[in-house]
Parts: C-alpha cells; structure tokens; sequence
C-alpha cells in the first residue's frame, strides 16, 4: 500500500458507520462531510493521493467514492 493504512480503516469505518443508510447518496455524502469537517488537510491530500495512486487499495466501495467526490485538497 502507500503507507495510507491508517486512513484507509479510518475512512472504511467512517464509512460502515453511514453502510446502513438506505440511500446511497446520502451515506456517500456523509462520509464525505464527515472528511472533510474532521480531517486536516494533509490527510485528505493523503487519501486522494491513495485513490489516485493506487486505485484506493482497501477501500471499501462506499469510502472510495466518498474519497472520489474530496477532489484535490490544495496545499495550505
């Protein structure tokens, strides 16, 4: 992996907790809030640069989409 397996089980626990939701579009877009108001910027670079990279490896379909829809996080 990238050495991004840390985030890959945040954002895979992240995501099983919105796995219940019925709407798809609604648990993507809280896994995706939930990145983006909890995590600094250098790991959502991180993860992005993981999707990028190397297709997500370990990513669950839910959080690679969330990670999909991040987009690139400019540097601080």
């Amino acid at each position: 992996m990238s050495g991004a397996e840390h985030l890959v089980t945040m954002a895979n626990d992240i995501a099983n907790f919105f796995h219940s939701e019925s709407d798809r579009q609604v648990a993507v877009d809280g896994v995706t809030r939930h990145i983006q108001r909890y995590w600094e910027p250098r790991m959502r670079r991180k993860i992005v640069a993981h999707l990028a990279e190397h297709n997500g490896e370990g990513l669950s379909d839910l959080a690679r989409l969330a990670v999909a829809r991040l987009g690139p996080i400019p540097k601080a």
